[in-house]
């Protein structure tokens, strides 16, 4: 692993589509940076997804990724939220090592009433409902989830409270997406999507010092008695100037933005790790489920002599012969 120790005039900048892992050892904090354009935008672009579902799906995918980079092992991590707003649901997929997908749905009526209402903040479209992490090793193995309320927060807040109540670590979340409107080569007009996001986690190698204000209705440290690790709350008041601008930038560079940030404190970056638009859907994987259909399911959804199955996801259709099921029941 190559280590950078960030400076102003350093040019060997990630770009776009390539997670930053970092580490600032003078306040006990590790954290990822990402910056997406080009993945965002083919994902989005598949769907005509109204501006205010685009950018909660693309800061669901940044947080998908940032924290996906992260895993040690072959498998899939799935973040989801299911909600009563106008926005019910929402769900992006890291498959390791480098592999992202992602999906909205959403009510397209409620969500142009509150736009015409000016009801575009986060927690007005999605309303009630949880936030899941999901860890799928594969076959053979048991599922991990867990599950957030969501309840007026934004996916920044209940993503930083799932780590504090499931991982007892003190974690801050910053998540951005924007619409970019530039001129191609050509000096045609153009449209795109990006993201962004930073994780910073507090990791102090004495444990006591990760210490962390309880959860409303717990019976340990009063809001009173609670005193934060100094450091902690510096590298979170630091983490906390990040603008959603400086994490969208294409110009900018998640280097830049760290070195900002953290350069009192010697901050330093690892190797980048590139992340891809990519579906895990499959002519094969569509064969298998519908060889497990009985005759009567297969009948069901033949249309014009042929079955068709669209992936949600990346929109692509597959089609199929129904003679090979009905054979096979």
């Amino acid at each position: 692993m190559t280590e950078i120790h960030v400076n102003p005039g350093h040019t060997g900048l990630a770009g776009d589509d390539r997670v930053v892992p970092f580490q600032v050892e003078g306040l006990d904090v590790r954290g990822r940076a990402v910056s997406l354009g080009p993945l965002t935008d083919a994902i989005l672009s598949r769907h005509s997804y109204p501006a205010p579902v685009a950018r909660l799906l693309s800061e669901t995918i940044a947080l998908t990724v940032l924290l996906g980079t992260s895993l040690k092992f072959e498998g899939k991590l799935i973040v989801q939220t299911q909600t009563d707003g106008p926005v019910n649901f929402l769900v992006a997929d890291f498959t390791a090592p480098d592999g992202v997908r992602g999906y909205a749905r959403f009510d397209e009526q409620a969500v142009e009433a509150a736009s015409a209402a000016g009801r575009t903040e986060p927690h007005e479209l999605l309303g009630k409902g949880v936030l899941a992490f999901t860890i799928d090793q594969g076959e053979h193995t048991q599922r991990y989830q867990g599950i957030v309320a969501l309840d007026g927060e934004t996916l920044e807040e209940a993503a930083a409270a799932y780590f504090r109540q499931s991982e007892q670590i003190p974690t801050r979340v910053k998540l951005a997406s924007a619409e970019l409107f530039d001129r191609d080569a050509d000096g045609k007009p153009r449209h795109s999507w990006r993201a962004g996001g930073m994780v910073v986690q507090f990791l102090p190698s004495a444990p006591e010092r990760m210490r962390q204000r309880d959860l409303h209705g717990g019976d340990g440290y009063t809001e009173h008695a609670f005193e934060e690790d100094d450091t902690w709350a510096e590298a979170q008041m630091l983490a906390s100037t990040v603008a959603a601008e400086e994490l969208t930038d294409p110009d900018l560079g998640v280097e830049r933005l760290l070195y900002r940030l953290f350069h009192e404190r010697g901050v330093r970056v690892y190797d980048a790790q590139p992340v891809h638009d990519r579906c895990s859907c499959s002519r094969e994987k569509l064969h298998g489920v519908l060889s497990g259909f009985s005759a009567e399911e297969i009948e069901s959804t033949i249309e014009d002599g042929e079955i068709r199955v669209e992936c949600e996801f990346c929109s692509t259709t597959y089609k199929f012969d129904p003679v090979e099921f009905r054979k096979a029941n």
